[in-house]
């Protein structure tokens, strides 16, 4: 009876871990922020929609502009109704992911071309686990000045 036990609760920690796992590991967490620039570029509402977390937040170059999910999916909706299809490509380098608990962090840089001249951002977003999905919860962008 000992035995059966403990082979269930091992059994029930390696489902627990599994579970987390197909959300937050580091190779996910850098495919789904990858998923996340991918639809801004494509506008894909339905997925932008899907993967923010209600409570989302977005502070963008020192909080000069602050958005939550609702003001995000607002402009995706103005951007598909005017056809503004500015943004050429955004490409992300230096990807970093930190896991805690059910909380990721994904940072790096982005750059991206609407032209003239590309514009790159520091970026910092948090993914937080629930109901054994992660969303975003939270984005942090600044722009790097040019050095010239």
């Amino acid at each position: 009876m000992k035995h059966i036990i403990i082979i269930a609760l091992v059994g029930l920690s390696i489902i627990s871990v599994s579970a987390q796992d197909a959300c937050l590991n580091k190779e996910n967490l850098k495919n789904l922020d990858a998923s996340w620039e991918k639809a801004q570029l494509e506008l894909n509402f339905d997925y932008i929609k899907s993967i923010l977390a209600d409570d989302f937040i977005w502070v963008h170059n020192h909080a000069n502009t602050v958005d939550n999910k609702s003001a995000v999916l607002e402009r995706i909706k103005r951007y598909i109704n005017s056809n503004n299809k500015s943004t050429k490509s955004r490409i992300s380098k230096d990807v970093k992911v930190i896991i805690s608990g059910k909380t990721g962090i994904v940072s790096g840089i982005t750059i991206i071309d609407r032209g003239p001249r590309p514009t790159t951002y520091h970026f910092m977003r948090t993914y937080v686990e629930i109901n054994e999905k992660c969303y975003l919860i939270a984005n942090q962008t600044m722009a790097i000045p040019d050095i010239e």
